[in-house]
């Protein structure tokens, strides 16, 4: 697990060379054990083959081979290509054994060396044996090319940025600033699709101009020149509603243990120790589980509660789940640990946390402060039982999903005057409970998958005044209208899986796990996601998968024990109380920072005021209050007082 950067540029020798260093620096909390940079290639000054100069940098956090014959940038000796990498995969040494036999030389016991040789010989053909997490940049020095690649669901991140005369990537956005390469520009449709969603979706990010490499994508910058390829997709899968027929039970829960069982015994992979997220739900339960099926060494799990003032009881607001991990921890055998924190401490704690964020998010902060204590522990590596929800459909929403689309398309079909009416009738209620609803009745969110629309943050009618301008519905997001549109008339359950796994999945969830837990150098694994076992799950109909008041069911049959304490409780989300908190100790803070807010990339003031205001009459929850400000104090770090805007939304 790392942070890598790398430049591609005409400006020569030194300024390559500076760039790199500055987005190493940017990148230090990634890779607190080596650093390292290399100059692949230096161009001649002119416009032709030649006049690249190619520069990787790489921070380390060592997990897999820690000597220093994993040192990277790494040199093929043999072929002469170049590798910065991040991640891991898992199937490394099998991958070895194979490529030894076909005469390829290894001299590490890295999954780097696996990677960069594999992937020079046989280019993106070598991925489709790969298991795991990835993101890398690779220089192929005959063929004078760079590709970036990233893995198949979008674990691990990586961007670029292409210029006049410079090309630029990154693990993080932050570090693509840092080189100095990238103007500081806020991205208009960035952020209309921040307050849709409360996040930026790939393959926009909050920078104008630069892009997030896609899930299961590689992008090839060859003499200036850019190439995007697609080498893996989620299948549809199912048959809908009726057609084709359920399959046996025993034997789908023995194909789906079997599944999750091996995903854990690869994901698990490490040479150092690693632990386990543990809360009081069916996935990291599941997931302990799975473990203790697949190993005898002890493991390590962790949960996160917050106390009151006086560091005793629950803080108010506060779901805690301490009592059922322990009791699970017991059940497995775990080596378990409660870490404690005081509502002072946490709240001490939380503008570090939102400065960690890489782009505008409303979550994450939650991963921030348990991949603190468990790092203050000693640990490297973490499991987490992220996917789970997504793949064996433990939202509620998936429940409901074929009413609500009934509903949706029988709504379309009321003559429009009417539905004006009943818009206008809903706008004088409480905006968080019908803002929703009255955006379908103005037909605001016509083709809007109805999953997308659980997902909204503001409506586009919110949208308009805070941003001041016409919106007529969410930023369109290729990546995700491509994937609606080749599934067709395929499963609606299933397609609503897929979408949440090309959209909330990559772009709040695994993007923020992954910046909250590396901000203080902790590797997050996570099983579930293992490409063979999400193939399978969307191969089953969607029906096979639900089963009203048994969440999650197959996953709670695979895993086999599970005790009725964790199968039975009501899902509750890992939550900060922040509602609380905007009312008492952040409030005075709050609202200074949306109230004086100005300046081009900013919402319109006097919306702004009245989110809060809404919100202070509990009209409104505190996710739009919150995302608001998280975004003022992103902008106001980042770009500061000269920012300027990129292309508006439409």
């Amino acid at each position: 697990m790392c942070g890598i950067v790398g430049v591609a540029t005409r400006r020569g020798r030194d300024e390559a060379i500076a760039a790199v260093q500055r987005g190493l620096e940017a990148l230090g909390h990634r890779g607190p054990d080596d650093e390292g940079w290399a100059l692949i290639e230096e161009g001649k000054g002119g416009r032709g083959e030649s006049d690249w100069t190619i520069c990787f940098g790489h921070r380390r956090l060592s997990i897999l081979d820690p000597t220093p014959a994993g040192h990277q940038p790494m040199r093929d000796e043999e072929r002469g290509d170049w590798i910065t990498y991040n991640g891991e995969v898992f199937n490394h040494q099998q991958l070895r054994q194979s490529l030894t036999t076909e005469g390829l030389r290894f001299h590490s016991r890295t999954d780097t060396e696996v990677v960069l040789k594999a992937f020079g010989r046989d280019g993106g053909r070598a991925l489709r044996q790969w298991h795991g997490m990835f993101a890398f940049g690779h220089w192929d020095a005959a063929a004078k090319r760079l590709s970036l690649v990233r893995d198949r669901l979008g674990i691990k991140p990586l961007y670029y940025y292409q210029g006049e005369d410079g090309f630029v990537f990154g693990s993080e956005v932050r570090a693509l600033l840092a080189t100095g390469l990238v103007p500081r520009r806020l991205s208009g449709k960035a952020v209309e699709q921040f307050l849709a969603y409360g996040s930026v979706e790939a393959p926009l990010t909050i920078i104008d101009g630069v892009q997030a490499v896609l899930p299961g994508h590689l992008v090839e910058f060859t003499r200036g020149e850019l190439r995007t390829e697609r080498y893996w997709k989620l299948t549809p899968g199912g048959a809908g509603e009726s057609g084709e027929p359920r399959p046996e039970e025993g034997p789908l829960v023995e194909e789906i243990t079997a599944l999750a069982r091996d995903a854990v015994r690869l994901w698990r992979v490490s040479d150092v120790p690693i632990s386990l997220f543990l809360s009081g739900g069916i996935d990291s339960g599941a997931l302990l589980s799975f473990l203790r099926q697949t190993a005898e060494d002890p493991i390590h799990t962790f949960c996160l509660r917050f106390a009151g003032e006086e560091g005793q009881g629950p803080a108010d607001g506060w779901a805690d789940e301490g009592v059922v991990a322990e009791s699970v921890a017991r059940q497995y055998g775990a080596v378990h640990r409660t870490i404690t924190r005081t509502e002072a401490e946490a709240r001490g704690r939380l503008k570090r946390a939102v400065a960690a964020l890489d782009q505008p998010s409303i979550d994450g902060i939650n991963t921030w402060f348990l991949s603190e204590a468990v790092r203050e522990a000693g640990f490297k590596v973490a499991l987490s039982g992220l996917g789970g929800d997504e793949g064996f459909l433990g939202y509620g929403f998936f429940q409901t999903l074929l009413r609500d689309e009934r509903w949706r398309k029988q709504g379309e079909m009321v003559p429009g005057a009417i539905r004006g009416v009943l818009a206008a009738a809903l706008s004088r209620l409480p905006l968080g409970r019908t803002a929703k609803l009255e955006a379908l009745l103005r037909g605001e969110a016509a083709g809007v998958p109805t999953v997308r629309l659980h997902r909204q943050l503001f409506t586009p009618a919110q949208r308009r005044l805070l941003l001041g301008q016409e919106s007529s519905g969410p930023p369109a997001s290729g990546w995700i209208d491509d994937l609606a549109a080749g599934w067709g008339e395929a499963d609606p359950i299933n397609l609503a899986s897929a979408i949440e796994m090309s959209g909330y999945l990559p772009n709040t969830l695994l993007r923020d796990t992954d910046t909250m837990s590396m901000a203080h150098g902790l590797e997050v694994r996570v099983p579930f996601l293992d490409h063979r076992l999400i193939e399978r799950l969307l191969e089953l109909p969607g029906r096979v998968k639900l089963r009203p008041g048994a969440a999650k069911w197959l996953l709670v049959e695979a895993a086999g024990d599970l005790p009725k304490m964790v199968t039975q409780r009501r899902k509750q989300g890992f939550e900060l109380p922040f509602d609380r908190w905007l009312r008492g100790s952040l409030r005075e803070e709050v609202v200074e920072s949306i109230s004086s807010s100005t300046g081009e990339g900013w919402v319109d003031r006097r919306a702004a005021n009245q989110v809060w205001e809404d919100f202070d009459n509990r009209r409104l929850s505190w996710s739009r209050v919150w995302a608001l400000y998280v975004l003022r104090e992103w902008i106001e770090r980042h770009l500061g007082p000269s920012r300027s805007v990129g292309e508006a939304p439409r």
